[in-house]
Formats: C-alpha cells, structure tokens, sequence
C-alpha cells in the first residue's frame, strides 16, 4: 500500500519486512555498478525509454494527417537513431557509460517535449516539462501521475528483492531512490504519457489550487493512470496487466544483477 502526498509524491509504503530478505541479489546489486551488468543496465534503461517516446509519438500520429503526422514521423525516427546510438554507447561499468548516455537521453528528451507541446491545445499552457514547481496544469498532472507510478515500481523493486535507493544510470545521493528511478523510465509513455496526453487532448482539463491540483484533478488523473496499469499488454508473447509486468520488469533486473539472464526493457505496442 502506497502513501502519496498531495503533489503525487510517494513518502510511505507498508509492506512486509520479509519482501528484502535476499540478501545475494542485493550484494550482486551493489557489485554490478562497477562492471559490465551495470553498464548493459544503463544502456537499456535509457534505451527503452527512448523507445517508447518513439512508439508513443508514432501513436498520436496515427490519428493526425498531413504536416503534423510527418513532423511526428521524422521526430520518431530521429529517436530511433538515439535509442540505437545508446545501445552502442561503450563503457565497461555504469559510470564510463553514463556521460555519454546522459547526453543521448537529454537531447531525445527534448525532441520529445517539443513534440508533445505542438500535439496539445494551446490553452493548457504547456511550453516544456517542469519536473517540480510547476505552475501549469500538464506538468502538475504528469508530476502527479509519475507519483502514482513510482509507487507501484518501487514496491515491485522491494518484491523483487533488490535496493530501490542503489540505481545505476541514476546517480546515488541520500533519499534519492535511484533503482526505481532507473526502472519506471520505460514506463513513463505507456503508463502515464499515454494516457493523460491522450485525455487532455480531447478536452481533458486540470485545475490547479495554491499551485497544485485539486481534488477533481487528481482523482481525474489518478483514475486513468491506475485504469493503464490494470490494462493489457502484450509481453514476452502473452498478455499481462501493465501492473504485473512492471513487477516482472523488476525480477528481471534482479536476475540481471546476478548474471543469471540479460536486461531488456519493456516496449509497449502502438
């Protein structure tokens, strides 16, 4: 159970003591940093993100026509150029890797933006992604609705016995939980983008109250965040609730510290 406060942010989780008791995979967790599973971490975490900002873009586009569907055609392709730049990013632990990926991630971030800013109404007010302090309701919305998500990747962290606040491409500093900043990155469009963008666009509107949203706001965004994560996406060939393969995702990455199998992200279909 996930306790959040009124901007989205999570500040508490009651979960049983028992979830961190595999003490090998958080031990292989610390030791990956310095070697080549925390450099292939850090190249798929930034490359499925990219991924998916391509897939999503390729989406709305799907339902636009002309000059604005080419404009979102050539700005997915040159996204897919970055992803596949950052998976041949060379670099033998997390910290030779990540300079060079941080870059690749900055600028396919804001293409992205940028594209997302042309796709909605210009009465939402929306001129680029604030991450905190946001004075426009988009950004307050998606603050909000990455919150909600953090939570359910973290606990899937928790669940999979690894350390949320040891990352890889995310760099430690105290009470910043590195891990599951590093894992909810693929899941940022599909869960979160997707759905809010797609309501806002459609008249969809936010309110905001003393510089957050209000009550019908959040339960607005909540609502369609938590119906994406209880949806149905196809991965690894069968069907699973987007909720269960972020929990997969986590196990995975478990997996990966511990050399058992490799890392891939999750790539949601458009």
């Amino acid at each position: 159970m996930a306790c959040l406060s009124s901007s989205g942010r999570p500040i508490a989780l009651i979960t049983s003591p028992l979830l961190t008791a595999t003490v090998e995979t958080r031990r292989a967790q610390f030791a990956a940093r310095d070697d080549q599973r925390g450099a292939d971490l850090c190249r798929w975490v930034v490359a499925g993100k990219i991924h998916n900002q391509e897939k999503l873009l390729r989406y709305f586009g799907k339902s636009r026509e002309g000059e604005r569907r080419a404009v979102l055609e050539r700005a997915a392709s040159a996204l897919r150029q970055l992803r596949r730049q950052a998976v041949r990013v060379e670099g033998g632990s997390a910290d030779a890797v990540r300079p060079s990926l941080m870059g690749l991630e900055g600028t396919a971030g804001r293409l992205y933006w940028e594209q997302v800013r042309g796709m909605l109404p210009e009465g939402l007010g929306f001129e680029g992604r604030v991450h905190r302090g946001a004075a426009d309701g988009v950004n307050a919305a998606l603050n909000y609705g990455y919150g909600i998500l953090y939570s359910h990747v973290w606990g899937a962290v928790m669940n999979a016995g690894l350390e949320p606040f040891a990352g890889f491409m995310h760099v430690d500093r105290s009470g910043k939980p590195s891990l599951v900043l590093d894992l909810v990155e693929e899941f940022r469009q599909p869960v979160v983008d997707r759905a809010l963008l797609t309501w806002l666009n459609k008249g969809g509107q936010v309110r905001l109250v003393g510089g957050l949203l209000d009550a019908d706001s959040r339960e607005a965004v909540a609502g369609r965040v938590l119906l994406r994560l209880v949806s149905a996406e196809t991965h690894r060939g069968k069907s699973h609730q987007v909720r269960s393969i972020i929990q997969m995702q986590a196990r995975l990455a478990a997996g990966a510290v511990r050399g058992l199998r490799k890392y891939r992200p999750f790539s949601f279909k458009w």
